[in-house]
């Protein structure tokens, strides 16, 4: 499958993770009108997607789960928040627990960041059911975890949808890979520094691509 099939009108465009590098470039190129549950998470590897989604993000970031690491600054400063990882499925939370309202010893705020990523797990699971074409950005992760991704995918989405699987190496432009597979778009962008250099190249592959 090549990049000119995921071209065309979708009804939401998610971040599938494994950082926050999918959702940043579907921001910048205007395909982000609401927020996905893992827009601002660290999901590295793919088979750890592949098992929540088939779990339905059933204990999701449960308290019993969770491993208070420290501040993402270093240290306590303004603008900090306290980086926590749910261990069962090997998330990480950066971006959600305010240093200023929780501490190192207890996240005063875990219900109303629950109360956040319910109502984006909601959403992203009812657009499962009911939109008719869907669209699901990826960053890193290998055939066999994308041959399992599809296939996870094609029993939770009920219409339509497309997977964009972009890895880095040690490439100088969009290299698409053309796996064997009838969902899944992979391709590969250069490795020098994922998060600002290839800006043109993500434009370029998502510029056919129209929420609505």
């Amino acid at each position: 499958m090549n990049l000119k099939v995921i071209e065309g009108h979708y009804d939401a465009v998610f971040s599938l993770g494994h950082l926050c590098l999918a959702a940043i470039q579907l921001r910048k190129n205007n395909l982000r009108p609401f927020a996905g549950p893992l827009d601002w998470v660290s999901i590295h590897s793919l088979t750890d997607l592949n098992r929540l989604l088939q779990n339905r993000f059933a204990g999701f970031m449960d308290p019993k789960n969770l491993r208070i690491i420290g501040y993402n600054t270093g240290e306590k400063k303004e603008g900090s928040t306290i980086y926590v990882v749910d261990d069962f499925y090997n998330i990480g939370s950066v971006h959600d627990f305010d240093a200023e309202e929780n501490t190192l010893d207890h996240l005063a705020t875990y219900p109303a960041v629950m109360e956040k990523f319910n109502r984006r797990i909601n959403r992203f699971l009812e657009k499962m059911s009911t939109g008719s074409r869907l669209l699901f950005v990826r960053t890193e992760g290998s055939l066999v975890e994308a041959q399992e991704l599809e296939r996870i995918l094609s029993d939770l989405v009920q219409h339509d949808f497309h997977v964009l699987l972009v890895r880095h190496s040690n490439v100088t432009g969009i290299v698409e890979k053309n796996w064997p597979l009838q969902k899944v778009c992979a391709v590969e962008l250069p490795d020098k520094e994922i998060w600002e250099s290839n800006n043109d190249l993500w434009t370029s592959m998502l510029e056919g691509v129209k929420i609505g």
